[in-house]
């Protein structure tokens, strides 16, 4: 299967997951290139013509912005450029992000408005379609003059043959892969380091990244809350349309539909409650799963404008005659709503494991750390404590990155979005999120066991057989973390 990138259709966040999930092949249309094509020409003939400067194709960069270079230097400026700013450090960036970013920027540049050489895009495409996935690192973007970083580590081995890449399980010397397929480094024009490296791909690639996660882990946490609510034997009324059509948000209408609907045909929703009303975990659920999806959707909307952007500098405009220094690569609308998304995916890990600590409780029927002779096993006990670990650290990661600036070269760039770090500290909280889950997922399970012989739902029932497929009922201690990694896989592995 094929995708052409096509500066006519827009690239949808579903869009970007098919791509991924069905190993597409990238392509550029037609169109594409004549973009590219009339933009790159454009700038050639407006360097033989424009006497004054123009910052970042006949001028340095960032406060050396009043420098000239000459005609003769300008290819090596922008070799120059990649090389200095390749300054990662820290973790690597994971390849599925990496992948992510290589489809980005060629997004980013299909549009016409950067100055790339179709060469240059072409080659970001092979690297994508061939996975070669250049090693980049996690810190070092300050997400306001793009994310020159870990872009610049980006193309270093992709466009200019140095550095490593991870290529075939392995990593390797990119000069190993240049020598497979025949490629050469591309001898960078004007104006081209300039655009690989100005751009906000590393933020918006951690942010698509994210958004399908937080989409995933929303739809889950509804099925997981929907299971211990039958395994507390919880109440339905705080769930009935009726009662929140007097407050009709709409993430919290849909919250409250989706519980209705798992737990249809349930025999334990639809016995006699001896108790009057649920914990807040429990019956104000709707209203804090839907504003974690009203806020993810807000998020993607933001997201899906960004990526159908132009968001490098200058901005080239052969319709109007012009080249733009402008703001784009600035990371301030990304930063703001990533900040937002983790605040929101971590609420849902909150509650997720409130709901585990009354599973455990010994209320209801249930016995104390859902164990066969407690004090003897422990059960239950400490599945607890590392949700409540995890849930803390989340919390600290919500701290917000994108009230935070220093500024930076020789203070021209004063004021920067640190949306780089609301990148990667928004991928923490997902993977967070998950876990949490994944072991509310495993208390739950355990818990509707001892609600025998009544039956839940035919939805929750099916659920907990294909859970029970890998991870088995717990009846005496045993080794509890396998049981944990165990149904983080479940989750990741789920047919949505």
């Amino acid at each position: 299967m094929i995708h052409y990138i096509n500066p006519n259709e827009r690239l949808t966040i579903a869009k970007v997951q098919e791509i991924v999930d069905n190993k597409m092949t990238l392509a550029l249309s037609d169109e594409a290139k004549a973009r590219i094509q009339k933009c790159r020409d454009y700038l050639n003939k407006k360097m033989e013509t424009q006497k004054e400067p123009i910052y970042g194709v006949t001028t340095g960069f960032g406060s050396l912005c009043n420098i000239s270079i000459s005609k003769e230097q300008l290819s090596q400026l922008q070799k120059n450029l990649v090389m200095s700013h390749a300054c990662g450090v820290g973790d690597e960036v994971p390849q599925e992000v990496v992948r992510l970013m290589l489809l980005l920027k060629a997004q980013n540049f299909c549009f016409g408005y950067s100055g790339a050489q179709l060469q240059t895009v072409q080659r970001l495409i092979d690297c994508y379609n061939n996975d070669v996935l250049p090693i980049v690192y996690q810190q070092g973007s300050l997400g306001a003059s793009g994310d020159l970083c870990p872009l610049a580590n980006l193309m270093l081995p992709a466009i200019l043959g140095m550095g490593d890449v991870y290529y075939k399980g392995r990593r390797c010397d990119v000069k190993e892969v240049y020598a497979e397929f025949g490629w050469q480094p591309i001898e960078l024009q004007s104006k081209e380091g300039l655009a690989l490296l100005n751009g906000t791909q590393f933020m918006s690639s951690y942010a698509t990244w994210c958004i399908i996660k937080a989409q995933r882990l929303s739809k889950q946490s509804d099925m997981i809350l929907a299971m211990s609510l039958d395994a507390f034997d919880g109440r339905i009324e705080p769930f009935f349309e009726s009662l929140h059509m007097v407050r009709p948000h709409k993430g919290q209408l849909e919250t409250a539909k989706a519980i209705r609907e798992y737990t249809e045909g349930s025999e334990i929703i639809a016995r006699h409650k001896e108790h009057v009303q649920d914990p807040y975990s429990f019956r104000c659920a709707p209203q804090v799963h839907g504003a974690a999806k009203d806020t993810i959707a807000y998020v993607a909307s933001v997201i899906e404008t960004e990526i159908n952007s132009t968001t490098d500098n200058p901005i080239v405009l052969p319709d109007e005659d012009m080249v733009i220094s402008g703001g784009h690569f600035h990371g301030e609308p990304l930063a703001m709503v990533l900040d937002f998304l983790a605040i929101a995916v971590a609420e849902l890990g909150s509650i997720s494991e409130r709901r585990t600590y009354q599973l455990i409780d010994a209320k209801r029927g249930l016995p104390s750390f859902l164990v066969a002779k407690p004090g003897l096993n422990s059960g239950f006990m400490i599945p607890q404590y590392a949700a409540a670990a995890i849930a803390s650290q989340s919390k600290q990661l919500c701290t917000p990155c994108s009230v935070d600036s220093i500024p930076s070269s020789q203070n021209q760039e004063d004021l920067v979005s640190m949306g780089g770090n609301a990148a990667t500290k928004c991928y923490r909280v997902m993977e967070n999120t998950e876990r949490i889950m994944a072991i509310e997922l495993f208390d739950a399970a355990q818990a509707l066991e001892f609600r025998r012989p009544l039956k839940s739902s035919p939805f929750i029932e099916k659920m907990l057989a294909d859970y029970r497929k890998v991870v088995n009922f717990v009846d005496i201690d045993q080794i509890m973390y396998k049981h944990i990694h165990a149904s983080v896989k479940f989750l990741q592995d789920m047919a949505m």
